[in-house]
């Protein structure tokens, strides 16, 4: 049985189809147990947050670039959904990360005895109350986010 693998993926930031050299996203989740007298009574409703990282080599950099330039700045880009969509064979993977803003964080890390093209770190984190669905399924409860 095949897999699927990293190299399946197709990422969209906003309507534009990138190719990543590594991409991460990580939610943070505060819940946690309740205790009385020592003991584990319950749980606790914690906040959340997600942030992730989007690596890119010059050429696909350069497409988020060009839309810095329209806004007029990197800080003045909006935020952006992500779409991290893939499948090979029978198996499928859908991530939607919505509201996402970007800066920049390795703006170059130049060495020149190495074979490896130069690449941007670009992180990112999740603004939006309807926050991150995993194959179509909200993390958040509809309650987590009534009113927002």
């Amino acid at each position: 049985m095949s897999h699927l693998s990293g190299k399946n993926f197709h990422i969209i930031i906003g309507n534009t189809a990138v190719n990543v050299e590594n991409m991460t996203a990580t939610i943070t989740d505060n819940s946690t147990f309740a205790s009385t007298n020592g003991v584990p009574d319950g749980d606790i409703d914690g906040d959340v947050s997600c942030e992730g990282e989007l690596e890119f080599g010059l050429k696909e950099f350069k497409k988020l670039n060009d839309q810095a330039q329209t806004a007029g700045s990197w800080k003045d880009l909006g935020a952006f959904d992500i779409v991290c969509s893939g499948s090979f064979g029978e198996q499928s993977e859908k991530l939607e990360l919505f509201g996402c803003k970007l800066k920049i964080s390795d703006l170059v890390s130049i060495d020149p005895k190495a074979a490896e093209k130069v690449k941007r770190k670009v992180p990112f984190y999740v603004t939006s109350p309807d926050f991150v669905r995993i194959n179509g399924v909200p993390y958040l409860r509809k309650t987590d986010t009534q009113g927002l």
